[in-house]
């Protein structure tokens, strides 16, 4: 939130409709925030060159992909030492059903949201996957049965009206 103050309130809104609808041509997007054209790509570009838009992105539907069982995997360390939170951090970067991982404080150290076909491809996931990187102590998974909300979506209402 550092970086906050150097947004104006054109800017947040900015944000905030992208993050809706990345797909809004820049005429509907100035349309949007009440200004011309020009100004609103510029500021777009700006966004995007100093880092607060990462990325543009599709939202994929997991389940007609046949990509739809999810698991939280808690994920603790053998030995709390640099190497192997190095070494974790970097083997889960590679590998393409670890969808999110998070560094956490409490009785795990690592958080992990799994995507895979169904509960026998999860298993053989963590035996032939997590179960080479020899650094873990243990893990504890739990499954999704319904996903209620899932937004990447960040809540700027109340900069933008605060």
């Amino acid at each position: 939130m550092s970086q906050t103050p150097s947004l104006d309130k054109t800017d947040l809104h900015i944000l905030d409709c992208l993050q809706h609808d990345c797909r809004l041509t820049n005429k509907e997007l100035a349309a949007a925030i009440h200004l011309s054209p020009t100004p609103t790509f510029e500021r777009v570009k700006r966004l995007e060159r100093d880092g607060y838009i990462k990325r543009y992105v599709a939202v994929l539907d997991a389940e007609k992909i046949d990509c739809g069982f999810v698991a939280f995997c808690y994920l603790k360390m053998k030995q709390h030492t640099q190497e192997n939170a190095l070494r974790i951090m970097k083997a889960v970067k590679n590998i393409p059903e670890i969808a999110e991982c998070y560094n956490i404080s409490g009785d795990y150290d690592f958080l992990l949201k799994i995507y895979t076909r169904n509960m026998h491809a999860y298993q053989d996931f963590l035996l032939r996957i997590l179960g080479d990187l020899d650094c873990i102590g243990s893990l504890n998974s739990c499954f999704v049965l319904d996903e209620v909300k899932s937004t990447r979506e960040l809540p700027l209402n109340g900069l933008i009206n605060g």
